[in-house]
Order: structure tokens, then sequence, then C-alpha cells
């Protein structure tokens, strides 16, 4: 179990940590290529016929024409998916990381080469060039059956590997606005951020809802910038969350915000254990008695209720005061979820329950 015991005073962060500017966005960028190169650990082109096939046309276009009806049987090559990140105001020219992931069933892409690859948008425009060597934080070695591999063996990346080609207008506002959209909406902070901002610029500043925030901004794009980072900076004190408590059911965890209270109630678990055991059993016929050998099953189940203790839980007005009172229950974090669950329906817990 984990609870997070976060102190009540608030502190003030800036601007650009609790929201972002509109239209300022990265853009995801993927192409389909071949990696080459590989030590016998490329995919098995019988059962991956785009491989095959990818290569086929890249040897065209090189120039080297194969009979028809030829049969590959390469090992050295891996047909991959390679994904990247477009950053906002890129421009041609500039180098952005690429992650190359293997598509068909080869075992390992360590030590292969990415041939030349187009990064295409959303829009279906090649924005950037992929290219270069792999590199993969793993290992592996298989013999006489065995296998051991460290890591995943079937994804790299390629620091630098794609050059940007195409440049992604990125407009900063419509006219003389700027937007800002807070990270999470909330109505108070949306209040702290314009009054923040009407301080630095009076009357330039207005909440359009609880996320967005229109600014009047400069016109000449060099004041803009100058505005906006001035903006950026500013310090805002966020409004303090609704109480919730996230539960994860799959790993046991509960993590709980500084609002979550207690009422008055009283919590009373018990384990209830059901072993059932199953052992087999062999009847053996005597010398010549032309019996046959009979396996049978003797099963038994055992039911065991450890007894369980009623306890008083008082209301919590802070964390400190609820997460005592829950450890006084003494129940691990999976008996604590259900625990949690039962108070909320019985409305003694005083937040947000979430389960993820």
């Amino acid at each position: 179990m984990a609870l997070c015991l976060v102190t009540p005073a608030v502190r003030a962060e800036r601007l650009k940590d609790l929201a972002s500017i509109g239209g300022v966005r990265n853009n995801q960028l993927v192409g389909y290529g071949l990696v080459v190169g590989l030590d016998g650990s490329g995919d098995q082109t019988t059962q991956t016929p785009f491989t095959v096939q990818s290569i086929i046309n890249m040897l065209g276009n090189l120039g080297v024409t194969l009979p028809p009806g030829q049969s590959l049987q390469l090992k050295n090559v891996a047909a991959v998916m390679v994904t990247a990140s477009l950053p906002p105001y890129a421009r041609p020219g500039q180098q952005i990381d690429v992650t190359v992931s293997s598509m068909g069933n080869a075992r390992s892409l360590k030590g292969g080469t990415l041939v030349m690859t187009p990064l295409k948008g959303a829009d279906g425009q090649i924005y950037a060039m992929a290219q270069g060597s792999l590199a993969v934080s793993g290992a592996g070695g298989a013999s006489g059956g065995s296998k051991v591999t460290v890591n995943h063996l079937a994804a790299g990346r390629i620091p630098g590997g794609a050059t940007v080609e195409r440049a992604l207008p990125s407009a900063v506002g419509q006219g003389e606005y700027v937007f800002i959209e807070l990270n999470d909406a909330d109505f108070a902070t949306a209040q702290n951020a314009v009054d923040a901002i009407n301080r630095l610029a009076p009357g330039s500043a207005q909440a359009v809802d609880a996320r967005q925030i229109q600014v009047r901004a400069p016109d000449d794009p060099n004041q803009r910038v100058a505005f906006l980072g001035r903006v950026e900076n500013l310090d805002v004190t966020p409004a303090i969350q609704a109480a919730k408590v996230i539960v994860n059911s799959r790993t046991g965890s509960v993590v709980m915000n500084q609002k979550v209270a207690l009422q008055n109630c009283a919590v009373a678990h018990g384990s209830l254990t059901v072993t059932v055991n199953n052992e087999p059993q062999v009847s053996q016929p005597g010398a010549l008695s032309g019996g046959q050998t009979v396996v049978t099953n003797k099963g038994s189940v055992d039911i065991k209720q450890e007894g369980g203790t009623l306890f008083n839980l008082k209301a919590g007005t802070n964390l400190a005061d609820v997460v005592k009172a829950l450890n006084a229950v003494g129940a691990n974090p999976l008996e604590l979820i259900a625990i949690l669950q039962a108070m909320k329906a019985s409305g003694a817990l005083r937040a947000e329950l979430e389960v993820i």
C-alpha cells in the first residue's frame, strides 16, 4: 500500500508547469522500413511474406531485378515500424530520435541498420527521413535448447536517426489572441492564472472555461515571443484538488491526496481460507488375481475462518489521521481496497474513489 502524505500548504508553480500554449504540440510520425545487417536473427521470410515483398521492391528501386518466382531465404533482414515525435517548430535539417520495433518474427534487432525510411504524419505527407544504426539495450543467447534473454531485443532506438524534411506550420494564437490551456481543468486555478497574467499585463487575460484562458498578445512576432516567455514564468498557485482515492486492483496499491477525510464508522474484517487437496491413491491387485491397477483420487476440503475484529474508526480531519485510522485495522492492501469500497458505499469515506 502506498499512501502519499502531502502537507496542506500549496506552493506557487510556474505557469508553464500547469499549462501549455494552445497550438504548440508534438505531432506523431510513423513509417515502415527494413533493418539489415542482422546476425541471422531476422525474419523467417517463409512466415513473413511482407518482408520478402519489401526487399524485392527496395531492390527494384535500386536497379536490381530478380527473376520471376525467385524464392528468397534471408535471415539478416527484418521488417520494422519506425515511430518518432515531431517537436513543435521543427525546421528542415533538424535531427530527431526514432524508435524501431520489429513487426515480424525477428529474434533480435541488435547490430542492425535501418535503411532509409520515410516518416509520415496523419495527413499522409512525409515530414522526416530515418536511417542509421540501432542501439538495442539488451542481450541474448541460445544453445542446446536453452535460451537466455536480458531486456528486450525486438525494439531499439536511433538517437538523432531522422532528419526533418518538412516544417509543420504552428500558428500561435488566432489573430491578436493566444490561448493558454491548463493541464487539469479547474475553475479556481484558471482564475488564479488570469489574475497573475493581468498583474503582468492589466486587462489582457480572461478565462474562457475551467481549462482555457484567452490572452491578448502583441501582434509583432518578436514581442509576442518575449511576452509569452514572461507569461510562462509567472508564479501561479494551483487550487487544491478534490478529495480522491486511487485504487489499483492489479497491484494492490492505494494512493490518497491530502483532502481525503473519514466520518465515524465501524469496520470489521476477517479472512476466509478454503483449501482443496487432491491426493491420488493407487490400488494394486494381488499377483495372478487378474485384476487391474486402479488410480483413485481422495479429495478433502478444509475451510478456515479467522476471527474478525470490529474497529471503531474516528473521523479524520487530515490525511495523517486517515492513514492512522486505516492502519489500525491491520488489513493488507487487497483487503484495504475492499474496505475502502465498502466505506465509500456507506458514505463514511469523504472522497471520490477511482479504481484503475
